[in-house]
């Protein structure tokens, strides 16, 4: 070799150390990311094992709650609301249980039997007015109330004839994203931020307040696990003026031990002012018949959480619904 030579030499072999060197370490870092990603996805599948397990354990205890009533739900050991939890081989589940009834189901503005073909679905007046009394039980003024109210109705029900503030396709075909009413039932809340003329401050002020249950009855008002601060679904079902005070009057009442039968609560509400009648008054419970659960899953840096629906109206109880991921 000239001498000359010798330098490019070296500078070659320092080149190829250099190029290896770099292989090396970008086939060890896609070794590390495969790594973990395996090792997240099996604790992702764990977690779901776990929520899954705490599923059933919930379904079991809400049967328990519900067969030890006798056909009465009330806050007596304090269950609602109360986060249990369940600490599990390297992780835990923080599981939380409340009143699924106690909210307005949105399916309730129309009537018909949900999943079957051969029914179909339409506006029910008492349901929209319902509706309306919460939104104004709330601070939303009836002149935006109301629309909203037929525009649901409209959404859900089978027909392509507008309610006199509602809207069908037409009405949603000229937006900057044109779709279709669901002519079906809700599957989720969150879809009420579909419906003509819902902003979104408007859905964040009506959030805690609305479900979509798997059914069009009128919402089952449990008046025995209702708290002071949930008046507002109380004074909806009233024939006058919706007066959430004149509620909260009402569940002042209530008997330490829950109110034994609607008789006895009707007679209470009487005495504070608050009247109804008709299928409103009917709805109205001292048992719950759904329950919604919340599970938060934690396994290492993994965090999984649930929102599931749980129908205790036959027992043992049984899950109807699951999401992933947003909380309630």
């Amino acid at each position: 070799m000239r001498p000359s030579e010798r330098g490019a030499a070296l500078l070659t072999v320092l080149l190829l150390v250099a190029v290896m060197a770099v292989l090396a370490g970008s086939a060890l870092e896609r070794l590390r990311l495969a790594t973990r990603l395996a090792g997240n996805a099996a604790a992702i599948d764990q977690a779901h094992a776990y929520a899954f397990a705490a599923e059933a354990i919930a379904a079991a205890r809400i049967s328990q709650l519900v067969d030890a009533g006798a056909g009465r739900t009330t806050l007596a050991g304090g269950w609602q609301g109360q986060p249990t939890v369940l600490p599990l081989p390297g992780g835990r589940v923080t599981a939380t249980v409340r009143d699924g009834g106690n909210c307005f189901n949105l399916n309730s503005v129309v009537s018909g039997e949900i999943g079957n073909p051969d029914v179909r679905l339409v506006a029910r007046p008492a349901g929209i007015i319902q509706f309306v009394g919460l939104m104004r039980a709330i601070g939303i003024d009836e002149g935006v109330a109301r629309p909203i109210g037929d525009a649901l109705a409209d959404f859900i029900d089978s027909d392509q004839v507008p309610l006199p503030q509602g809207a069908e396709d037409e009405a949603y075909a000229g937006r900057p994203v044109p779709h279709r009413t669901a002519g079906g039932p809700l599957a989720d809340a969150s879809e009420l931020r579909a419906i003509a003329g819902m902003t979104p401050e408007l859905y964040q002020q009506l959030r805690p307040w609305v479900c979509a249950l798997p059914a069009t009855d009128l919402s089952p008002i449990n008046v025995n696990t209702l708290t002071p601060e949930q008046a507002p679904l109380l004074a909806m079902l009233s024939i006058d003026q919706p007066d959430p005070a004149r509620a909260q009057a009402v569940l002042a009442r209530r008997p330490a031990a829950g109110w034994e039968g609607t008789a006895a609560f009707w007679n209470d509400a009487s005495r504070a002012g608050l009247e109804s009648s008709g299928e409103a008054k009917t709805q109205v419970r001292v048992g719950s018949q759904w329950f919604a659960l919340e599970l938060a899953v934690g396994i290492g840096d993994v965090e999984l959480n649930e929102r599931a629906l749980i129908d205790a109206r036959l027992l043992p109880a049984r899950l109807v619904r699951r999401s992933w991921g947003e909380g309630v």
